[in-house]
C-alpha cells in the first residue's frame, strides 16, 4: 500500500560556533546529503521543525546556505517545504515574505497564526494536512488565544495543539510540526532550556489525534512513547556530550488509515566529534592508528602531574583538538592540597618541604643528589644569616652641624 512520505529534519543551527570554530562548511556537507536523500526518496514534503538558525540575527554565510538548500529542494526537486521557527530563531525575520514564498511551495511559519491554518498535501488516498506550530513564548500564546490560563511552555503547547485539532478536517490525516520539550525526551547540553527545572514540560498526549508529530528542539533522535511522536535530532553533533549520538534525518510514511512508520537515514559528518581519554603519551602514541586526525576532539588526560602546553602538544598531532580536560590533574592537586592542610608545615624541615614541593609541581620526589644540593644551599644560607646576626651594629649617624651648633647655643654662621 502506498503512503504519503515526509522527510523530517530539525535543529540545523546554521551559523553555529563550536568552541570558536565556524561550522558552516560542516553544515553544508550534511545538508548536501539531506538534499540527495530527498532526491532519492522523493518525499511529498520536507518538514523542518525549528532552530533553523543558531541565533536571532544569523551571519550572512548562514543565510546564504539556507537560501541554497531551500532553492534546491523547492525549485530543483519541486518538493514542498514546511519550515517553522524554533526558540533560537527570530520568527519575524524567518517568516519574511512567507505569503509570497508559499505560492512556490515554501511554507514558512515564523510566528503563530491564530487559529492555525492547515497546509494541504495530497496523495492517491486523499488530503494530508500539515499544521505548523512555531515556538512561541507563553505570553504570546496567551495573548493570541485570549486564555489567561496559559502560563508556561507546556500550557502554551497544549493550547496550540488543541487549536490545531479544531482546525483540522475531522476524520482526515493530519500531521503537526512543533518545536517543544516534550516530557520523556532525553536532552543534551547543547540545547537552550525552554523551562527551568523541567516544571513546565509539554505532555506527550498533547499530540493526540495526529497521525504524526514532527518535533524539533532535542538534538538526539528519539521517539516519545510511540513512533508517531518523534524527534529527528540535529544533523550535526553540537557538543562533546553528543559524541556517541548517531545523526540522521527521518523519512516518515503515513498510509491511508493514518498508521505511520519511520526510517532513519544516517548523515556522515565532514569531521566527527569525539572524546579521547588516556595519558598524554597514550593519546599521542595512538595517533598512528586513528581513523581521522582532523576530527573535532575533546581529550580527557588522565595524567596526574603537570604538563606544559598540553593542548599545543596534542594539536601537533590532532590539529582540531578543541578542548583538553585536566580533571585528573586538578583532583590530584586538590588531594595534595588537602594533605598539606592536614600537615603542620611549621613542624616540617626545609628538606621535607622541598620534597613536598617537587612532588606537587614535578609529579615526583627529588633524587638524593638534588636533595643534597638543596640541603647544602640551605646550610650556606643559614651561615650567611648567622654572619649577619653576629656582626657589630653600624656606628650612629653624626648629628648635623646646624643641630650641634644649636645645642651649644651658637647662632648662624
Amino acid at each position: 500500500m502506498s503512503a504519503v512520505r515526509l522527510l523530517h529534519t530539525s535543529d540545523w543551527h546554521l551559523g553555529r560556533l563550536f568552541h570558536g570554530v565556524h561550522l558552516t562548511r560542516d553544515q553544508e556537507h550534511v545538508l548536501d546529503q539531506l538534499v540527495q536523500i530527498a532526491r532519492e526518496t522523493k518525499p511529498h514534503a520536507v518538514l523542518i521543525a525549528g532552530d533553523v538558525y543558531d541565533r536571532a540575527v544569523p551571519p550572512p554565510e548562514a543565510v546564504q546556505l539556507l537560501d541554497d538548500v531551500l532553492t534546491r529542494l523547492v525549485l530543483e526537486l519541486r518538493t514542498p517545504v514546511v519550515m517553522i521557527a524554533g526558540n533560537h530563531d527570530s520568527g519575524d525575520r524567518l517568516g519574511f515574505g512567507a505569503r509570497l514564498l508559499a505560492e512556490r511551495g515554501l511554507h514558512v511559519c515564523g510566528s503563530i497564526a491564530w487559529p492555525p491554518r492547515p497546509i494541504a498535501l495530497a496523495d492517491e488516498h486523499g488530503v494530508v494536512e500539515i499544521i505548523a506550530l512555531p515556538y512561541a513564548e507563553a505570553s504570546v500564546v496567551r495573548a493570541a488565544a485570549a486564555d489567561e490560563t496559559v502560563r508556561d511552555h507546556g500550557a502554551a503547547l497544549q493550547c496550540l495543539t488543541a487549536a490545531a485539532r479544531a482546525a483540522r478536517t475531522p476524520g482526515g490525516r493530519a500531521v503537526v510540526v512543533a518545536h517543544a520539550f516534550v516530557s520523556g525526551g532525553e536532552a543534551s547540553d547543547s540545547e537552550r532550556p525552554l523551562s527551568v527545572g523541567g516544571v513546565d514540560l509539554a505532555p506527550a498526549n498533547a499530540f493526540g489525534g495526529f497521525a504524526y508529530a514532527a518535533l524539533g528542539h532535542l538534538h538526539r533522535a528519539q521517539q516519545i512513547g510511540s513512533e508517531r511522536v518523534r524527534y529527528c535530532g540535529s544533523p550535526l553533533k553540537y557538543s562533546f556530550a553528543e559524541a556517541r549520538h548517531e545523526k540522521s534525518v527521518s523519512l516518515v510514511e503515513i498510509d491511508a488509515l493514518g498508521a505511520c512508520r519511520s526510517e532513519a537515514f544516517p548523515l556522515t559528518p565532514r569531521r566527527d566529534v569525539r572524546v579521547l581519554r588516556g595519558t598524554l603519551a597514550e593519546v599521542l602514541g595512538a595517533a598512528n592508528g586513528e581513523r581521522s586526525r582532523l576530527d573535532y576532539l575533546c581529550v580527557e588526560l588522565t595524567d596526574r602531574a603537570p604538563i606544559l602546553d598540553a593542548i599545543g602538544r596534542i594539536r601537533e598531532v590532532y590539529p582540531n583538538c578543541l578542548h583538553v580536560d585536566r580533571s585528573a590533574f586538578f583532583a590530584a592537586a586538590q588531594e595534595a592540597a588537602g594533605a598539606r592542610a592536614a600537615a603542620d608545615h611549621r613542624r616540617q624541615s626545609e628538606v621535607e618541604l622541598f620534597r613536598a614541593f617537587c612532588a606537587e609541581i614535578a609529579g615526583e620526589e627529588p633524587s638524593p643528589a638534588e636533595i643534597a644540593v638543596f640541603a647544602d644551599a640551605v646550610e650556606r644560607a643559614r651561615r650567611r644569616e648567622g654572619d649577619v646576626a653576629t656582626a657589630p651594629p653600624p656606628p650612629a649617624l653624626d648629628p648635623a652641624p646646624r643641630a650641634r651648633a644649636a645645642a651649644a647655643g651658637g647662632g648662624d654662621a
